[in-house]
């Protein structure tokens, strides 16, 4: 049975708000409630995608056994192999993927932990620059070194869900993502309200303040970006999991950093409901102009592969002008607030 054109819209506009929704709400932590400015954002995405197109294949490698196949450059055939045996054997696919996933957020977590040296002594635009120059590191190291993940030309990662008919497949995937992102909504919020939560905002409204009741803001900053590496390399296994493939090119800043950034601040940063609201304005805009962008070329004085980057840009700026704080404004906590905390 082949789904509709409407199925695969919405499917495909879940799948990819759910993973943006779990990139954005560790961009939220770093940036909305700790201050830290991570213009490197794409570097704990991009690790979570590696390791998706290389994980995988060494664990089935064990099962199967490959004879001297490498996953570079015999990447179709392994992929082809890999899926015939999960589909016959679906219960390899949870000891699979919680290695795989395991192991992308152990990555993450330490990439975070090497981001955040520079936090400890540089801020404002210094900062910003340093962690931009950190993102760029692991896309170069992607496209350059083609025994990671296949260089410039990338490689296809096995289907997790080989196991599933072709004809729920697709859905089925969108809602384990949606799934997914609904337990790292429920961790973060829980988080943010709990004294940790507050302890972020304080770091990042005045961390010298903060020194002077015992705290220290650099201790804050490294587990923050920790624990925002680790999130944002499970959006970055979803993401490589869901298209089914690795390509170096394909975690860029402007995908990976800048349109989080555009995200939060269009929802409203240290607000997880605003971050919720802002993915999923923006997702939904970007998805209908690609959905009729065949219906309105010829219409528009410029060439139609603009008008979603337009559309978002304007979006942005009448939020920036209208409601400058993001469409749902970060709370403000009152002294009972914090007796209930």
């Amino acid at each position: 049975m082949a789904l509709s054109a409407e199925l695969i819209f919405l499917g495909d506009l879940i799948a990819i708000f759910s993973i943006y929704l779990v990139v954005n709400l560790s961009l939220n932590l770093e940036f909305g409630f700790g201050g830290v400015p991570n213009f490197g954002k794409v570097l704990a995405v991009a690790a979570g995608a590696f390791v998706v197109g290389t994980i995988p294949f060494g664990v089935y490698g064990l099962m199967l056994d490959y004879g001297g196949l490498e996953p570079v450059d015999d990447n179709i055939m392994l992929v082809h192999q890999i899926n015939a045996y999960i589909a016959e054997n679906p219960e390899t696919v949870f000891v699979v993927f919680a290695i795989t996933l395991i192991v992308a957020v152990g990555v993450g977590g330490l990439l975070g932990l090497v981001s955040a040296y520079p936090a400890i002594r540089l801020r404002g635009d210094y900062l910003a620059i340093t962690l931009l120059a950190f993102g760029e590191i692991i896309r170069i190291v992607g496209i350059n070194y083609t025994p990671l993940v296949g260089g410039t030309l990338g490689i296809s990662v096995p289907d997790m869900l080989s196991f599933v008919p072709n004809e729920y497949r697709f859905l089925t995937a969108s809602f384990v993502l949606l799934a997914f992102a609904g337990v790292a909504y429920l961790l973060v919020a829980r988080f943010t309200k709990s004294p940790v939560g507050r302890l972020l905002r304080a770091t990042r409204d005045d961390d010298l303040a903060l020194q002077t009741l015992g705290r220290d803001p650099v201790k804050v900053k490294f587990k923050v970006m920790m624990l925002a590496g680790m999130l944002g390399a499970v959006g970055g296994v979803m993401y490589a999991s869901y298209v089914e493939g690795v390509v170096a090119f394909g975690y860029d800043r402007l995908n990976w950093t800048f349109l989080p950034f555009v995200m939060i601040i269009v929802g409203g940063m240290a607000n997880n409901k605003g971050v919720l609201v802002g993915t999923f304005l923006f997702v939904v805009i970007r998805k209908l102009v690609i959905y009729y962008n065949d219906s309105l070329d010829g219409l528009l004085p410029f060439d139609i592969i603009w008008l979603d980057y337009l559309a978002l840009g304007g979006l942005m700026i009448l939020v920036l002008i209208f409601r400058p704080h993001g469409i749902i404004p970060e709370r403000p906590q009152k002294a009972k607030d914090l007796e209930k905390g």
